[in-house]
């Protein structure tokens, strides 16, 4: 992988943060890179979101609704 056109001040600083932490600017570039591609993008947890809501058999305030309803039911039994 090549980068080109990075403004030489921007490269002055990232090499001064790898050298803050006592790495190579290729390390410490792998490592931003590493923790970018880590965090799912938004478009991805909507598309995981969908996916499960579309599997579920049940609403989330359906099972509130029912929960509340059993308890409403066990305390005026008490």
């Amino acid at each position: 992988m090549q980068l080109r056109n990075v403004p030489e001040s921007d490269r002055r600083a990232l090499k001064a943060r790898a050298a803050a932490r006592g790495e190579s600017l290729n390390t410490y570039l792998l490592g931003l890179i590493a923790k970018e591609t880590s965090r799912p993008t938004v478009e991805e947890v909507l598309n995981r979101a969908a996916r499960r809501a579309e599997q579920a058999d049940q609403s989330a305030l359906g099972a509130v609704q029912a929960a509340r309803s059993e308890r409403e039911d066990q305390l005026s039994g008490q």
